[in-house]
């Protein structure tokens, strides 16, 4: 997979040990952004692991005021990037074991990016369109959303693609610089106010 893919960043409640609390079976996510309301209802039998990440970085606040910094037209919208340096830093490290490919990358899921196998963190990504060509690639879903796809199609799309490919974010600023680079450079970009575990 491509560069922009890489999936870097760390942060828990209890420092950075990579342990996470094991989530009830199924559990929805609320995240307040600036565009409206988007609900994932995430399924810990499609990926325990994942899942349980989720839940841990939801439940910390490490997405309140998280850009989607990479928003492609029919294809996905990313996120998972922490607008505070310091915390993506916490999280650098914490890599998770691959889940199994359980559900199809179709639009409307919600996967973790990777760089590669076992290399999971904290960046997530909604499908927009039928992307199963990357269930083959160990890009497993771990919810989807259930409310609010119209408003994950109108986040701000004008960059493109990031640094170095196109001209938008690059990922080694966003996590060396936070918000203060996004805010400067791509003012446009749609975020998190909030996400809650309803």
């Amino acid at each position: 997979m491509r560069k922009a893919w890489i999936a870097v960043a760390c942060f828990a409640l209890a420092g950075c040990s990579g342990s996470e609390t094991k989530t009830p079976e199924i559990y929805k996510v609320n995240l307040d952004t600036t565009k409206g309301t988007v609900v994932i209802e995430v399924h810990r039998d499609w990926g325990p692991l994942g899942a349980d990440r989720f839940y841990t970085l939801v439940k910390s606040g490490y997405f309140d005021g998280a850009r989607f910094f990479r928003v492609l037209p029919g294809f996905m919208a990313q996120f998972g990037i922490a607008g505070d340096p310091k915390v993506t830093a916490k999280w650098k490290d914490a890599n998770l074991q691959d889940d199994p490919v359980k559900q199809s990358n179709t639009r409307g899921m919600v996967s973790f990016a990777t760089a590669g196998a076992n290399t999971r963190t904290t960046q997530m990504f909604i499908n927009t369109a039928d992307n199963s060509q990357l269930d083959g690639m160990g890009f497993s879903p771990i919810g989807q959303v259930v409310e609010g796809m119209d408003v994950v199609d109108h986040f701000y799309s004008g960059y493109g693609e990031g640094a170095p490919e196109g001209r938008g974010p690059a990922q080694p600023l966003i996590e060396q610089q936070g918000n203060e680079y996004l805010e400067k450079s791509f003012p446009m970009l749609d975020y998190i106010k909030k996400a809650t575990v309803q």
